[in-house]
């Protein structure tokens, strides 16, 4: 699992039944590796307009705004809302999306109640500090 989509799995239900699955499918040996953000670093504190606003030109369609902001901070679920407005017709489009940020603690104990072994817990190298990345596997 990449790109932190580990967080988009908010119900708690369906995130036990996706390790499970994940662990089913894995052979003996196999490897679950995903990168969830670290809830104490609070980067939804950096989802402002003010921080992400950006232009960007697209070829065949021009240029695009686009900006993210917070709608709700209810821990551990973050509600944001990234807009995007096309320069060429004026649309604007809304996505909304809320995350989860599980401690560090509570996914271990997770992991291992679907029978992995947590191999590693590390930094992203990308984003040291911000990230646990999750190495584990099957036995």
């Amino acid at each position: 699992m990449t790109a932190n989509v580990a967080q988009e799995i908010v119900d708690p239900d369906t995130w036990q039944k996706t390790l499970q699955g994940a662990y089913d499918a894995l052979r003996p040996g196999g490897h679950l590796v995903f990168e969830t953000r670290d809830p104490a670093r609070r980067a939804w504190e950096e989802w402002t307009r003010e921080h992400s606003y950006r232009v960007t030109r697209i070829p065949g369609t021009g240029t695009v705004e686009s900006w993210v902001q917070l709608i709700d901070v209810s821990p551990p679920l973050v509600t944001f809302r990234w807009t995007y407005v096309f320069a060429a017709d004026g649309q604007v489009l809304t996505s909304d999306s809320t995350l989860r940020f599980r401690e560090r603690d509570e996914v271990e104990t997770d992991l291992v109640a679907h029978g992995y072994v947590v191999h590693d817990v590390r930094d992203a190298p990308d984003r040291p500090g911000r990230e646990f990345v999750f190495l584990a596997r099957r036995p």
